[in-house]
């Protein structure tokens, strides 16, 4: 494109705006944001079939470089740089398919797209817990070996031996490798584990609090101080809690007064308790 700029004769004043053209002139946009107006326009128009796929693979191969700058943001952070290449030009497909040519420019709605994809790539494959930097190597030469040795059509996957002449590593760390491929991230406990709609997930496989655990705790605790009460106050103390006897019918089978049992039920209640807690009752003397 060629801009016509005044030409200014030698002693002739300069305009008040020269020296703020050049800064306009630089703000201008990528060199990797091509003009495809016409192309956006032409496929929005398009049925599906191979003058759409066409003029879509166009399109991307227009916009790539621009994708592949997204991608040279995040490099250094753990993930190759040709990984990071495919997952944004994967964003900029996304972003072709769904852009709407009436709504602005492309470039406005491909740059968040893309690089919101390679964020989640970073959120869902990368590591959700800190581990050493060492089973990060091991991950990164077994993955970049695996992708070698399986370039071609129809490679077996290779086994661990394979993988270890490939790399220079042992067996042993091939196998941490390949294990930390799959450990990137946390799993919910909601994650459902079958393939089915039996909605079986990671938790119905962990076991749950038992209120038992703590009626057996209770009675251990409890067995020491019932024994060394009288019999007759062991005998109270089953009448009502485990006959779930009342206090008057108790009294009425002992021959005493309803309000001896409560008191006796009090007291040997709270020698039991004592002597759970590891307190052995005081012996108070009688007053007179």
């Amino acid at each position: 494109m060629l801009i016509e700029t005044p030409t200014i004769r030698p002693g002739t004043p300069e305009p008040a705006n020269a020296t703020a053209a050049p800064a306009a002139a630089t703000r201008r946009r990528h060199d990797d944001a091509p003009d495809t107006a016409a192309l956006f326009a032409r496929l929005s128009g398009l049925e599906d079939g191979p003058e759409r796929d066409a003029v879509r693979d166009e399109l991307v191969t227009a916009w790539l470089p621009m994708a592949h700058r997204i991608a040279g943001r995040f490099r250094d952070r753990g993930e190759s740089i040709e990984d990071l290449r495919q997952v944004a030009a994967l964003g900029l497909v996304k972003a072709i398919d769904r852009f709407d040519p009436e709504r602005g420019a492309f470039e406005s709605y491909a740059v968040p797209t893309i690089t919101g994809e390679v964020k989640r790539h970073f959120r869902d494959r990368m590591w959700a817990l800190r581990v050493p930097r060492r089973v990060q190597e091991l991950r990164n030469k077994v993955r970049v070996a695996r992708r070698e040795l399986t370039q071609s059509p129809g490679s077996p996957e290779p086994s661990v031996a394979a993988l270890a002449a490939h790399t220079g590593l042992t067996e042993d760390e091939v196998s941490a490798g390949m294990e930390a491929l799959e450990s990137f991230s946390t799993l919910s406990l909601d994650a459902e584990l079958s393939a089915g709609d039996d909605g079986y997930s990671l938790a119905d496989t962990l076991g749950a609090a038992d209120a038992s655990y703590d009626t057996v705790i209770d009675r251990e605790s409890a067995k020491e101080g019932l024994r060394r009460l009288p019999e007759r106050e062991r005998a109270i103390l089953y009448m009502r809690f485990f006959e779930d006897m009342t206090q008057s019918r108790i009294a009425d089978r002992l021959g005493i007064s309803q309000m001896h049992v409560s008191r006796l039920i009090s007291r040997s209640c709270a020698r039991v308790r004592d002597e759970a807690m590891g307190q052995r009752p005081v012996r108070r003397r009688s007053t007179v």
